[in-house]
């Protein structure tokens, strides 16, 4: 196999997918160094900047670029070709000797680079997929995604309510009524209560020291919630890139700061910062009243659950986030938990179209 110096792949990359991925990996194999360009369009909905870290992420050993190309294609044009390579040349402004591609103008880009075109998988035989079929239809086409575009993709469900209202079960139980559906919800993931192992943690850490410890004597700083809310989010993050196109929690780093304010007494800005940085697409609120209270050694009485709700309540209207109470026993819960997601998944995923192809 010929081995060639620099090496290009170019492309939108929106979003990358299996034959990308294929694409680069095959042109890293053939060339001493390779750059890969994103060239995105100001109109389409996923940033540039998103889609370099994407596939800076899955191959680390090439040197990924960003352009902004807001000119229309039209293979017929040389004056959009001339516009298009001023944009091309500017981002690799040295020597290329071969452009990689599996799209029909690669023999034209690459005299226009004055290097050797290598055609790879021009039929999309290896990896049936295409950019416009994920924008289509991402759920058709989960199974080509790496990990960092599901988790930009998937739907983020969150279950929080007070102490003893049901959270866990009600997402563990969403979790295990999507992974029945087979398919590309069989790895429907969910992510546990972190606050709850630190605070078991806590709690043995006490009856170390003493035997007789109860959760009364566990207290709790300001600086720890932060610790909480960040590894909350960690856990999230990596469920939602191994997972299904939907993912459940039981609370979440948003959560954590009513937490803040129950046992602080005030909120606690860094943990709102870390909470406004992840996307949650619903909240499911727990109501307290359908649901007795249990005492298992972590929580505090029955008389401050009234109050969390109305707190979760008023803070979930007041920063605009989607959500629903649930109320009734478990099976109604779970009926109205899962249509209510039903219908979040029916609304799909809006891209918006790129710029128009005459080809």
């Amino acid at each position: 196999m010929r081995r060639h110096g620099h090496g290009l792949v170019l492309g939108k990359f929106y979003p990358p997918h299996a034959g990308h991925h294929h694409l680069v990996r095959t042109a890293q194999d053939q060339c001493e160094r390779l750059t890969v360009l994103v060239c995105a369009a100001s109109v389409e909905s996923v940033p540039l900047a998103d889609r370099v870290a994407w596939m800076r992420e899955a191959h680390p050993g090439a040197h990924v670029v960003g352009a902004v190309d807001d000119i229309p294609v039209d293979l017929h044009d040389p004056e959009i070709w001339e516009a298009h390579m001023a944009v091309f040349r500017s981002a690799v402004p040295g020597r290329v000797d071969a452009v990689f591609t599996s799209e029909e103008y690669g023999s034209e880009l690459a005299r226009r680079f004055g290097a050797e075109e290598v055609l790879v998988d021009r039929e999309r035989t290896l990896f049936p997929v295409s950019g416009t079929a994920v924008r289509r239809d991402p759920v058709g086409s989960w199974e080509f995604l790496g990990p960092a575009v599901r988790a930009a993709l998937t739907r983020r469900v969150v279950v929080l309510g007070a102490e003893s209202t049901g959270t866990t079960t009600l997402s563990r139980a969403l979790a295990d009524h999507y992974r029945r559906r087979g398919g590309v919800w069989a790895k429907t993931g969910w992510v546990a209560e972190y606050g709850r192992r630190y605070s078991e943690e806590k709690l043995a850490a006490a009856r170390a020291a003493d035997p007789a410890a109860s959760w009364a004597d566990v207290s709790f700083t300001s600086e720890e919630f932060p610790v909480i809310s960040r590894r909350q989010d960690a856990d999230e993050e990596q469920a939602a890139r191994l997972g299904s196109p939907v993912l459940f929690c039981d609370t979440d780093s948003f959560a954590t700061g009513i937490w803040h304010e129950r046992y602080m007494g005030d909120r606690n800005p860094e943990v709102e910062r870390i909470a406004a940085l992840t996307r949650r697409d619903l909240y499911l609120l727990t109501d307290h009243a359908d649901v007795p209270f249990e005492d298992d050694g972590l929580r505090d009485g029955p008389q401050l659950r009234p109050w969390m709700t109305g707190r979760f309540r008023a803070e979930l209207e007041r920063t605009g986030r989607r959500f629903l109470v649930v109320r009734g026993d478990r099976a109604a819960r779970l009926e109205t938990a899962a249509r209510a997601v039903d219908e979040l998944l029916a609304e799909g995923w809006h891209f918006t179209d790129p710029l128009p192809e005459n080809r």
